[in-house]
Order: structure tokens, then sequence, then C-alpha cells
């Protein structure tokens, strides 16, 4: 998931003035009283919210008619179709890692090891898959790739054929749209471990005779441990959850994602549940192997030589080959985004068998405005996200002190907790909270949420307490303790101290990673699919809707909507992070 680096500003000034060593003593805040409460805001909402919903869907999939049986699971293991879909989606997430690999750790170490013309400008332009959610990353490939796609077509056209060259879906289709949206991954950890790492260890080996090769699998690679790992998960974690891709390129493709939902739709609701534990599960032990992994192995990158140097392109050819390359490149990656803005102005119903739509209007992005059936959308993913994310930031704030600063029994639990929304997919999440709170027990801690407004703000409240709480504690560690004690030292209660000292100091962090937060939960599709009512469906369930009525044009001004949005969210986490240029972000 996002490293959020160090962010340093000034330490506020304005110190409260000296008081007696009573004085300081009776204004500060006990360090076990404090854990207290502190624990008493973090702790309930875990439970509550994290843990008690998925134990509650466990102990559900192993009840039928009223009684605890393993015949559900029984049910799911002797189907050739579910052993179809876990086999599937374990291939396509694993091929998703390597493809994405493949893709985004060569063009790290091009743009990260080497000085060229241009070499900037590309280097960013290879993050742009980021600012496409998934649905309209999947949507712009259907109206680019797809069978009666612009390209596809064009193809078709120019070379006389009489049907499509090809047609884009299967496992090969998923994989291609994930290796596109999701290289990115692999190309910005990898791109920041290259950025921490010195030249001495090369340079060692180097003068030890070994080849470049030797250098490459045998120093550098290694050193890049934290960061594959980290992208590797990422990448698997998002795949198993990928609903978008399989639910438009899958065709009879079965995987576990689109079976939760078909079960839950059918009724089923056993085997519904059966399917979440299988899949949250296989989540969790891909989670679990790759850190036993990475706790087995010490990766010491950070040394006290130089950073390594880019080497500049000298060769005038090699320069021309990379500016063409560059190039077509910056094609490759614009052409999704360029698609989505080019469907956004046309007519609904217009374009049918044509290679480019014939007509083209403003209408589609008039009534996102004007007409309050198509505005509602985007207003319930703006009120819902803000929500979310107000949350997000408040609670982490408690939630990253307590974890960064206190020692009490029972940390690591918490720690982990902090942790599980990321290794659950959306669908796991979603099902868990509409079986939880779908029925008024108070006795058991149940109450109705489902098809309220409040539903799909706290899935995507619970999807980012990692995110936010990371980016939060990131900054908690490099925060020095003794501020903490000077300013309690000098008078100041405890209180003073977090407000004028410590939270300054971690606004800018928190900010970052509650930004990021809220250009997750404005795109969000896998949980909200699952949970949402027609009240309060967001802009990614209301993309599909006018895709299943072929308003193509309204579909893609809520895409070019979203695209903006996630754009204008991410220029603000930039500047942010450049109050001190020496740090950075990796998403």
């Amino acid at each position: 998931m996002p490293d959020i680096a160090d962010i340093k500003t000034a330490a506020p000034s304005g110190a409260p003035p000296p008081a007696t060593a009573g004085a300081r003593l009776s204004r500060r805040l006990p360090s076990d009283v404090a854990t207290y409460l502190l624990l008493a805001v973090v702790a309930p909402v875990l439970l509550w919210f994290v843990l008690y919903p998925n134990i509650y869907v466990f102990i559900g999939s192993l009840i039928r008619q009223g009684r605890f049986t393993l015949a559900n699971y029984a049910e799911f293991f002797s189907s050739s179709a579910e052993i179809e879909a876990v086999t599937t989606s374990i291939l396509i997430s694993i091929g998703s890692v390597i493809l994405s690999g493949l893709i985004g750790v060569p063009l790290a170490f091009i743009f990260t090891r080497y000085d060229f013309p241009g070499r900037k400008i590309f280097g960013a332009l290879a993050s742009l898959p980021v600012l496409l959610p998934p649905l309209v990353g999947v949507i712009a490939f259907m109206f680019l790739y797809g069978e009666s796609g612009i390209f596809t077509r064009s193809v078709q056209n120019l070379f006389g054929l009489s049907k499509p060259p090809f047609s884009l879906s299967g496992v090969w289709a998923i994989l291609l749209v994930h290796a596109y949206s999701m290289y990115v991954y692999f190309y910005m950890f990898v791109s920041a471990g290259l950025e921490r790492l010195s030249d001495v260890h090369s340079e060692a080996a180097a003068s030890l005779g070994a080849s470049r090769f030797y250098i490459f699998r045998r120093v550098t690679l290694p050193m890049l441990g934290p960061s594959l790992i980290g992208a590797s998960l990422l990448v698997f974690m998002t795949s198993m959850a990928s609903f978008s891709a399989p639910f438009v390129f899958g065709g009879g493709v079965r995987v576990l994602s689109i079976q939760i939902l078909s079960s839950k739709l059918n009724g089923d609701l056993e085997l519904a549940l059966v399917e979440t534990v299988v899949l949250a599960s296989v989540s969790i032990l891909f989670l679990f192997l790759l850190r036993w992994y990475e706790g087995k192995r010490e990766y010491i990158a950070g040394t006290k030589g130089a950073a390594i140097a880019r080497q500049r392109v000298r060769s005038p050819l090699l320069r021309y080959a990379i500016g063409v390359i560059g190039i077509l490149l910056v094609i490759i990656l614009l052409l999704p985004h360029l698609t989505i803005i080019l469907i956004s102005f046309v007519k609904d119903g217009a374009w049918t068998t044509q290679t480019l739509p014939p007509e083209y209007t403003l209408d589609n992005y008039l009534r996102l405005f004007a007409d309050r059936q198509f505005s509602a959308p985007i207003k319930n993913s703006i009120l819902m996200s803000l929500a979310a994310t107000a949350a997000n930031l408040v609670w982490g704030l408690v939630a990253a002190y307590l974890v960064a600063r206190k020692r009490f029994f029972g940390r690591a639990a918490i720690e982990a907790l902090l942790i599980l929304p990321w290794a659950l997919p959306g669908t796991v999440l979603a099902l868990s909270l509409a079986e939880t709170f779908s029925r008024n027990r108070f006795w058991a801690g149940q109450f109705v949420l489902v098809g309220t407004f409040w539903i799909l703000p706290l899935a995507y409240f619970i999807r980012n307490i990692p995110l936010v709480v990371r980016a939060i504690q990131a900054s908690f560690k490099q925060l020095d303790p003794a501020l903490e004690d000077a300013s309690a030292n000098l008078g100041a209660s405890w209180f003073y101290t977090m407000r004028r000292v410590v939270l300054p100091l971690v606004l800018p962090g928190a900010l970052v990673g509650s930004l990021l937060a809220l250009v997750t939960a404005v795109g969000e599709f896998v949980a909200s699919i699952v949970i949402y009512t027609y009240n309060n469906r967001p802009i990614s369930v209301e993309i599909l809707s006018q895709l299943r009525q072929f308003n193509f044009g309204s579909a893609a001004a809520y895409g070019t909507f979203l695209i903006a949005i996630i754009a204008a969210m991410f220029l603000i986490t930039q500047l942010l992070l450049r109050r001190d240029p020496s740090k950075g972000v990796v998403l």
C-alpha cells in the first residue's frame, strides 16, 4: 500500500511561559490515562466495524438452516465452478503481478538511472494510469480496444478486414487491463527505492570484477526487496479484488469477486458468505507469505555514500531512439484518457457502428449539473467521500499517535487490525457490512445501516483506514519525541502540546494521506456495487448504469469528471509535498 515519505516543517513557536514543577506536573496528562483514553477511541471502532463484521461473516458461513455445519464449505469445494473461480482468481492475480513488474520495474530504472532529453516529462507521464479510477479505465479500454472500439475499427478499415481483427475478452483481456492500470505501483515503489540507494555497494562489487548483470542480480535487486514486495502485495490484492475488468471483459471467466455478487443477487447468501471467506483467506495468506519472506531477509540500502548518479545518454542514435520510444509511450498512456474525453462529447445513441462518433454535443456535461437526476450521483459521491475522509483524518490522527507513541498490552493486535482492511477485497468488506448491519439487534451490537445513506461512507472509512493511518505514522516516526518532552518541561499541558507542537508537524502528512483516501473513495466501485441503493448511488455505479442503457456519452462524461477530480487532488497532494522538496510520496 502507499508509503508516505517523511515530511518536515518548522516547529511552531510561541511556547507557554515557564511554570513551577508542581504546576507542570498537574497540567500533564498521565501517560497511562492518555493511553486508556486513546484506546477508548480507537479500539471500539476496530472491534466493532473491522473485526466484528468479518467474524460474523465467518460464523454465518458455518450456519445452514439455523445449525452449525460444514455443509456450505462442502458444497463450495465440491463445485467445479467455484474451484475454477478460486484458481482463475489466483492465476490472474499472479499474472498481473508478473506483467506489472515486467513493465514497471524497467521503466523505473530507465527514468531513475539515466538522464536524457524529456526524462522528467516522460517520467511523470508514466504515472498517468493513477488518474483512471478502475471502472473508468475499463470502459476506456472498451471504447478503444473493444470489438467495436475506435482502434479496433480503425485497424479493420485500414486493412479491409471483414470482421474485427481481435476481440478484447477473456483472461488475456483482464490481464491487459490490469497490467496497464497496476504497473504504476511497481514503477513508483521501485523508483522511490532506487532514489534511496547509494552507489557504494555497486562500486565495491564492480571493483571486485563483477559484471553489470551480476551487480544488478546480486546487489541492486536484493536491496529493492521491500519495494518489490510492497508493489507485489498491492497488485495482488488489487487484482484479487478486481471487479470492473472481469465484469466487463470476463465473458465466461469465473472469478471470486463476480461469484460473490452473483450469489448474493441470486439469493444464495450462504454460498456468498463462503466465497467471501475464501477470497479474504487467499488475500490474507498472500499478505502473510510475503511478510514472512520479507522478514527472513535483511535489507540495508542506506549508507553514507552518495546517491547513484544518473548516467547521461551520449549516443545520438540512442538518444533519438529514446525520444521515439518516449513519444510512443506518451501516446499509449494518453489514449485511454483522451478516448474518455472524446466519448464524453458524443450524443447518446448516435454512435453505433461507425469508427468515430458522428455527432458531438455539450449536453452530457450540461445534464451533469443542470439535471437533478444526473447531478445526484456527483453530489452523493462528494458528500460520502468527504464524510468518510473527515472521519479517517480525525480518527486516524488518534490511532496513529497511539501506535507510534504508546506502549501497551495488545498493541500488536491493534496494529494488525489497522492494516486488515487493506488485505480484504472490497466485495468482502461490503458483504460483511451488509450481513452485519442489516437488522436491529442492539444486544449483538447490530443496527440497520443497509439501505441508508451512511452504509457507503462507513465502507469508504474502513477501506481507507490503513492508508491514512500509515501516512500519519510516517510523520510521527520522523518527529523527535524530545519535542514533546521539551514542551512539557516548559509547562505545557498534554493537550496544548498536541495542539501547538505535534499537530502542526504531522498535519502535512495527514493531509496527504487524507487526500489520497478522498481520491480512492470518490472513484470506489467494488464495495459500492454490492451495498448501494438508488438514493445514495455514487458516480461509479451510475457510470455502469449509463453503460447498460448504451448512453456512452453520459457514462464518459461522468468518467471525465472523475478524472478531473482525481487529477486536482493529486496536484494538491504534490503541492503539499513540495513544502519539503527533498521528500516525496510513494503511491
